[in-house]
Formats: structure tokens, sequence, C-alpha cells
């Protein structure tokens, strides 16, 4: 069988269920009863084994496999949830991202398994030897044994015991589970399914019954067991016994329509006294074997009660995988387009084709909802960077023995995908520096009359034209005098500099006030990759500190990177265009107005004291002999300062066009524009001049 058509599916789908696995494990090490939480663990590493089984990568399989023992363990209330058996499944899951990268980018080499494997096995030793001891504290119940499925007229099977029929069992906690569910109003079903005589692929077939049934439900037993569906050790049928909120026929449909399914039988499960009285005896000897709480799987909101006469008809592909440089080349169509809109208006306005307006402005209208539309396929949710966060956290919690809790709000934030990618590793960086500089220990904290628990809070939000998070510690705060001490050392004059811009030298290559190197920080490399990288974005970081209170992050990205509104300016000769996410205001330039301080020109805007920039000496360029000239006020993140321009040409959509590598030193400006008559015309990288 050619798996290779089937790879793409199989690794999207491993990466997030692999995350979906990160982030349950995480709220069960929180809420160790959470049998909700458990149970949908257990079906999530139970597909990444089917899915890896059938694709042949027998290592990944094996390895889930033992991760599902320890799981079951959990489940019967036989193992309890600890931080030490969470680590070990923690690493568990590690590993398995390692083989599905390697398997993506196609590297052979094998990763060793060895031993996570033994520490898997041991626990579930353990877990084995709880097991004995349960057994034999428990009284010895009788249990009737029925021989003969006993029908009603509704066609259910009554449970008298822990065994309701001579091939398959439920123990205590599956009568349960199936009680509860009852309770709840949920069905419970014995499914009989016979699978056609030519199905060469048993296994295979049995995976996509199971996945078909667990869209809507939740699987407690099957007969053969999983172990030996998936190694094809069985004939043709299949019993399970299965907990939905779909009646008998709806549950015969799903399975009809899986091909190579020759006959499928569904029939209710009645659950007696006898059953009951069978959980109630064992409850007060073996109460961590009974879980608190158990709800199957909800019911999605298409399946609510459907009135009378009222047919529904199944929507099916509601979403379609698009290849990322399709999208690229999507987009690079669209900003063409704009361009060459741009290009007719000047056109239609040079030779006052007024006859052109009416369809020129549709032709606008158009291209700018097609733009919106190709933006918005492009953007994503904060969520998908973030969501790696909790469990760093909780890793670095346990690492450096200080107890700390992650806040995320805003993670529906969305960002261009170009944005989303690279902005992963500057917050990790600033995470972990929040954790090892800020959060002090726990008996620091008390002293100093602080909960216990360090805060760090990841905050997302967006402010017109910007995207802005935030990175926020309740921890020590930056210390100055330990910043300009380091910075005097290595040679860096801090006379002058206000308490702002010293906490700003964090960011510098190779400055860390860490004097011991660790696993976590303390190289000096975290803080420069942060400003390098969000400066590379089109964006700005600023640090917020208060000594003894906490320090906070800001960083500032545009939303998108590559159509945005910009105003036209002369300098000189050259036209220049400047971002409007930048812009607060215009105002007329005065000599008068300019003021020296420390050998430098500022000027006194609504109260506050700004540099002037006169941008054609920081560019090299000729002065122009234009009378008028003006101060456009721009902002990049806490920071203002005046560009001195000679003109102004206008507000206008532009395409941001890259260098290319020739030119890619040129720190002064991100890129390049095409203007409507055809000329090139630079962007200027504000946050590099202010």
């Amino acid at each position: 069988m050619d798996t290779s058509q089937y790879l793409s599916m199989f690794l999207e789908e491993s990466m997030d269920n692999l995350q979906t696995l990160n982030e349950a494990l995480l709220q069960l090490e929180q809420e160790p009863d959470n049998v909700d939480k458990l149970n949908e663990i257990f079906r999530v590493a139970h597909t990444i084994k089917g899915m890896a089984a059938t694709m042949g990568f027998s290592r990944m399989a094996e390895l889930t496999h033992k991760m599902e023992d320890v799981l079951s363990e959990f489940r019967n209330g036989v193992l309890k949830v600890t931080q030490e058996v969470v680590t070990v499944l923690f690493k568990c899951l590690d590993t398995l991202e390692q083989m599905v990268d390697n398997i993506s980018s196609g590297e052979e080499e094998e990763i060793p398994v060895e031993d996570i494997i033994e520490k898997l096995e041991a626990i579930s030793k353990k877990g084995d030897a709880a097991a004995v001891t349960l057994q034999t504290e428990e009284p010895k119940v009788e249990q009737s044994k029925v021989k003969n499925e006993q029908e009603n007229s509704e066609g259910n099977i009554e449970v008298n015991s822990t065994e309701f029929t001579d091939r398959i069992q439920l123990n205590e906690y599956d009568i349960n589970v199936v009680k509860q569910a009852v309770e709840k109003g949920y069905n419970a079903y014995k499914i009989d399914i016979l699978l056609s005589e030519a199905t060469l692929l048993k296994s295979a077939r049995a995976f996509l019954i199971f996945k078909t049934l667990e869209e809507w439900g939740e699987i407690i037993k099957s007969l053969p067991s999983t172990e030996d569906l998936e190694s094809e050790n069985f004939d043709f049928e299949i019993m399970l016994v299965y907990l939905t909120n779909k009646s008998k026929s709806e549950v015969e449909e799903l399975l009809k329509d899986v091909s190579e399914v020759q006959r499928v039988v569904v029939s209710g499960i009645k659950m007696n006294a006898a059953a009951e009285q069978v959980v109630k005896t064992v409850e007060p000897k073996a109460p961590e074997a009974a879980p608190k709480q158990v709800t199957p799987v909800k019911p999605k909101a298409s399946e609510a009660p459907k009135k009378n006469g009222e047919t529904t008809h199944k929507k099916v592909h509601q979403s379609v995988r698009v290849e990322l440089d399709r999208l690229d080349k999507f987009l690079n169509m669209v900003s063409e387009l704009v361009i060459n809109r741009t290009r007719l208006e000047q056109i239609s306005s040079n030779y006052k084709l007024t006859e052109l307006n009416e369809t020129l402005e549709q032709v606008a209208r158009t291209t700018t909802d097609l733009q919106d539309l190709v933006m918005k396929i492009r953007m994503l949710p904060l969520d998908t960077v973030f969501n790696r966060f909790p469990r760093m956290v909780r890793d670095l919690s346990v690492e450096l023995n200080k107890e700390m809790e992650l806040i995320i709000e805003g993670q529906d934030t969305e960002l261009d995908r170009t944005v989303i990618d690279e902005i992963g590793e500057p917050l990790i960086h600033l995470i972990r520096n929040a954790a090892d500089h800020g959060i002090e220990s726990k008996e620091e904290r008390l002293a100093q009359g602080k909960k216990p628990v360090g805060k760090i809070k990841l905050i997302a939000y967006q402010e017109g034209t910007k995207a802005v998070i935030k990175v926020q510690d309740d921890g020590a705060g930056i210390n100055v005098d330990r910043v300009r001490a380091k910075a005097e050392r290595i040679g860096i004059k801090t006379d002058g500099m206000s308490e702002s811009d010293i906490k700003n030298l964090i960011f510098a290559q190779g400055f860390s006030t860490n004097e011991t190197v660790t696993d976590i920080s303390g190289r000096g490399v975290g803080m420069d990759v942060v400003k390098t990288k969000i400066s590379a974005l089109g964006g700005t970081v600023d640090v917020i500190s208060e000594n003894g209170k906490g320090s906070s992050f800001i960083i500032r990205l545009p939303l998108t990177l590559q159509i945005i509104q910009a105003l036209l300016v002369k300098v000189g000769n050259e036209n220049l265009a400047i971002s409007l996410g930048y812009i607060d205001s215009v105002i007329d330039y005065q000599e008068s107005q300019i003021k020296k301080t420390n050998n430098k020109e500022v000027i006194i805007y609504r109260g506050n004291v700004l540099p002037i920039i006169r941008v054609n000496e920081k560019l090299g360029l000729e002065k122009s002999n234009s009378e008028k000239v003006y101060i456009v006020i721009v902002k990049v993140g806490e920071k203002m300062a005046g560009l001195l321009v000679d003109s102004l040409q206008g507000q206008q959509e532009i395409v941001i066009k890259p260098l290319g590598k020739t030119l890619k030193g040129l720190k002064e400006y991100i890129g390049a524009t095409i203007l409507g008559d055809g000329l090139v015309t630079l962007i200027l990288d504000v946050a590099a001049l202010v």
C-alpha cells in the first residue's frame, strides 16, 4: 500500500494531536480527578498510535502503545497522576514530536527510545502491583454470568453483572461509566460489526470504524482488543460497547457508510439493579477506581434535537487545505494588481480621462476587497504560537524549583502568517528570561510580602495598524545599578543616559547581568535575538520595569508586511515613503521652534522634548532649496521624534517589495515600492532612524 499521498495529512494531524496531548496533560496534572480529560488523552494517544501503525512508523506506534499502558493505569484508578509520572509522559511527547519532525524533514536518523520505554514500563509495573493489592482487598461478589444475550422487547441487552455476554466483559469502571452516561441522557449500545471477507486491510478498516464512531461518542470496550485489531489478529467480526446521543438507526447509518462493512447490529444496553450493586459494593473499598464525574463526549452543536419532519443535510468540505506557496503567489498577484491600479489612476489623472473614472473607482473597490480577503486568509491567531508556552513554563517551574503560573490573554488576536512564523523565538527568550531573572524563589517572595506563586502574563491585542504583545512578570524587576555597572565594565558610557535608556541596554549584543551561565540564560544572546528579530519584522520592543515590582516587555508589530498605507514625502530630490502606522502628526517647520541641548537639536511638542532628525543628513542626500519645510512627528513604541522633510506628496496605498540580496544591508529602509508613475520609491525604516 502506497502511503506517501497520506504523509502530509499524517504529519499535520500528528502535530495537532501532540499539541492537544500537551495541553490536556497539563490540565490533568492540575486536575488529577478530571476523567473527561483523561478519556480525551486516551482517545488522542490511541489515534496517534493507529495512524503511526497504518503509515508503517512502528517505533512511533510502539512508544505510543507504552504511553497508553500508563494511561490505562490512570483510567483504571490504580495509578495516581503525579508530577513525576506526568514529566515522563511529557518526555514521551517530546520524543514523538522529534520523530514527526524527522519524518517531515526526511531524516532517517533513529531517535533512541529505549530509555523512555523503560521508564514507561516501570510506571506500568507499579500500576499493576497496585491493581493486585486492590484485588486482594476487594470483597468477593457473586457474579451470575449471562451466557446468552437477553434482549427485551425493545432490543435492549440487560447487564446483570460485570459480564453481559460470554464474549465481551465490562469491569466495575466500565459499568460506572455506562451508568453515569445513561443517567445523563446518553444511549449505551452494544454493536456487532461484520466485515466483508474480501477486506484486505482489516486493521485500516477497524481504524476507520473507530474514527467514525469517536466523532459522535465514546467507545468503552472492544472485542477483539485494540492491540489485536491493530495487528490484524482477528477474523472479520468486531464487538463494541458505545456511548452516544445518537439513535440506533443513526449509529447503523454511520457504520454502513464505511466501505467493506457487511453487517451492523446495534443493541441497547439496559442497566439493572444487579450491575449497579457491583459498583456500589466495590466503591467503598477502592474509591480511586471510580471517577468522580464521567461525561461522554458532548454532542456537536449541529446535533440539536430535530423537529418533526425536519431533514438535515450533512455539510462536507467546509474547509480546504492550501499550500502556503500558493497563498504567497496569490498575494503577490494581488500586489501587482494594486501597483497597476495606481498606474492607471496616474495615467487617467495626467490625461484627464474622466470617462475612465467610474470604472477605475470600481476596480479600486474590487482590488481593495480582494486585498482584504487575501490578508484575512493569511492571518492566523496568535494561539498557534501561545499554545506551546504553558507547557514550557511548567517545565521551567520544575527545573528552577520556583512556583509560577502563566496567564494568557488575547490569544485570538490575528497576525500575518509571516509574522506568526517568526515571533515564536523572541517570545520564548522573553518568557525564559522572566522565569529565570524575574520570578524569585518562594522564600524570597514570601519575605517581600508577595504571593508564593509568581505570575507571568502573556497579553496580546490590536492597536490601530499594530499588534501589541506584552510579556509581564511580577518578579524582581531590572536593577538599574547592576545594568549600569555591567555596561561600564564592558565599555559602554552611561553618562547622561536616562533610566529607561539604561534598562534598554539589556538588548545590546552579548549583554547579560547574570554572572553564571545556565541552560536557561546568562550568555547575553537571548535579548539581542529578541531585538534583531522584531526589528526585522518592522516592529519595536520596549521595556518598562520597577525594581522589586516586575517587568513588562512590550512588542509592537505590523499586522501585515505586504501592503500598507503610507505618506509620500520629498527629501532633496528623492521621493520616500513613511508608513502611516508610525506617524503621529505633521507640523510646519519654523526655525524659532528648534532648540539645542547636549549639542543636539530638539523641539518642544505638546509639552514633550523631541529630538529632531534631519533626514537628508542621515541619508546623505543634498539639501533642497524649498522654502516650506515640514516636521513629521513619528512614534516608535514609547519614543517620539521629528523627521525633517522638504515637502509632502500625499497619502497612498503601497506594496512593500524586498530590496534583494545586494541592498539587504541598508538598515535605513525596509523595502521599496513602485508608484503610479512607474518610479521606484524607497520606504524609510522609521524604527531604525529613531
